[in-house]
């Protein structure tokens, strides 16, 4: 699977944390269902700028956290709010999925917040989940939920189709690959894992205005590469287009846009 489409998650670190409340509920949901005690050694794949892993380290000091993620960019922020909070019981590093460094059945519980069906390989990231994992551990990841399901990634795709080259198209298909109804089963169990279930559900992502929301895209870069790649007379009439996409969820109140994600959680 290429993921070359995607935004350039070093680059953009500084500015990811933007996102971070409005996909809040998900990790709350995750580690609602996470059964962590006190000794646990948790890892959190994928981490980001460290979400959901900061928040159950701050909530539980006896747990051991180590959080990684492949763009080192993303790691730096992470380990900064690390150092700046003062918490002695997380860490984050650099590390693929693919290649984990970490010995058979070192973790009690592994936690992946929407990075899956980003991997350079998502089977083989699974496996190496499952092998680090101790038996009788549990995991629980979310992954974004079908094409059809996700509006603002929709948008986003459809403004710019035709507008640049198929390596420069946001990236939909990759993000909600593992969406469609038994394709996450099916991966898990090529990755050996058995004993799962998978939810779906759904947040919304709320906006007071669609001025607000084209903010967030805005500076958060998430279409920096697609806009970068047309031509800047073209650019407001990207914009005008995802507005009018927008007006069906706006309501005197704001905008409010439902998108479904998958919250899967088993054990080894």
């Amino acid at each position: 699977m290429s993921n070359n489409s995607q935004p350039d998650w070093h680059k953009m670190a500084e500015k990811f944390d933007l996102w971070l409340p409005h996909i809040a509920p998900v990790g709350n949901a995750m580690l609602d269902v996470l059964e962590s005690k006190s000794g646990d050694k948790i890892l959190d794949i994928a981490s980001g700028t460290g979400e959901p892993a900061l928040t159950l380290a701050r909530n539980i000091s006896s747990v051991n956290i180590v959080g990684v993620d492949a763009a080192e960019g993303m790691v730096n922020v992470a380990q900064a709010k690390v150092e700046k909070e003062g918490l002695t019981n997380i860490s984050f590093n650099v590390m693929p999925v693919e290649q984990l460094n970490y010995a058979d059945n070192s973790f009690d519980h592994i936690i992946c917040r929407f990075g899956v069906m980003l991997f350079q390989d998502p089977l083989a990231g699974l496996k190496e989940m499952y092998r680090v994992l101790k038996p009788g551990g549990s995991f629980v990841i979310a992954v974004w939920g079908a094409r059809d399901k996700m509006p603002t990634m929709a948008w986003g795709y459809e403004a710019f189709k035709g507008k640049v080259s198929a390596d420069d198209m946001p990236p939909l298909a990759i993000a909600t690959s593992l969406g469609e109804p038994g394709v996450i089963d099916d991966i898990l169990k090529q990755a050996s894992f058995t004993d799962f279930q998978v939810e779906r559900k759904y947040f919304n992502y709320d906006f007071k205005s669609f001025d607000e929301y084209w903010s967030l895209i805005e500076s958060s870069d998430i279409l920096k590469r697609q806009f970068d790649a047309l031509a800047e007379s073209e650019h407001a009439s990207v914009r005008n287009e995802i507005s009018e996409f927008a007006d069906e969820f706006s309501t005197e109140s704001g905008m409010k846009v439902p998108h479904e994600y998958l919250l899967v959680y088993g054990r080894k």
